[in-house]
């Protein structure tokens, strides 16, 4: 009886072998393909059905104070690679807060904030280490873009009208500012207007360290996305 139960253990563990070889083949392939959450597309302005069919003829006036309103998140886009296969990972965060201010054509200032620690994947795991490891968000609970030069556009945008215009600002993340030069993509809707856009990163530049466990790391290059619903103050 202890003879066959030795052969049956010893068997069991033989197959444990060959089925982990093949799993440590196949198994950043069914993760990407099969398991993972498909990352989420990169953000961009939606014109509002009520305003792509208003009068074509009809400009918007921006002047006055905007915030951030329900609807708008942030979050970052990284590449990963599994055990040689690329895995894109994507977090968001719905907790966005910010305010700008418009004059005639000027955008004079801006400046959001984004609740860091809340950024959310499709991994618990990750999670935990991208909020405990690689950005501290005991010690940094936020990041921030302040704009630091004017915008000024030739003409006031007409209603659902997509313009696309460079934002020069400070970013700052775990605690470092750095300067960025961002696109975005904005549309007035109405009472309402939309921003989104996103920011290429070193993580390196920021004091982060991209995290190499072996079987997994990630790449030294991120970016930094946002689509943020705007309202009148």
């Amino acid at each position: 009886m202890q003879k066959r139960t030795k052969i049956l253990t010893v068997s069991i563990v033989a197959g444990a072998l060959v089925l982990g070889g093949a799993a440590a083949i196949a198994g950043p392939v069914v993760y990407r393909d099969l398991i993972a959450a498909k990352p989420d597309t990169a953000p961009t302005v939606t014109a509002a059905p009520e305003a792509s069919t208003s009068d074509p003829g009809e400009v918007g006036d921006l002047s006055g104070n905007w915030t951030v309103a329900d609807g708008s998140f942030a979050g970052y886009r990284v590449d990963e690679v599994l055990n040689g296969t690329d895995v894109t990972v994507t977090g968001r965060t719905e907790q966005v807060t910010g305010e700008l201010t418009v004059a005639g054509l000027t955008l004079e200032s801006a400046s959001f904030e984004v609740d860091v620690a809340s950024i959310a994947t499709d991994s618990a795991n990750r999670d935990d280490y991208f909020r405990t490891e690689a950005l501290r968000t005991d010690e940094f609970p936020t990041a921030s873009f302040v704009l630091t030069e004017p915008i000024t556009v030739d003409a006031a945008p007409a209603v659902g009208e997509v313009r696309t215009v460079q934002a020069t600002g400070e970013l700052t993340l775990a605690g470092v500012t750095k300067p960025v030069t961002v696109e975005l993509q904005a549309v007035l809707n109405g009472a309402t207007g939309q921003v989104a856009g996103s920011i290429p990163i070193t993580f390196a530049d920021f004091g982060v360290e991209a995290p190499n466990l072996g079987f997994v790391s990630v790449e030294p290059n991120g970016t930094v996305e946002f689509s943020l619903e705007l309202s009148r103050a």
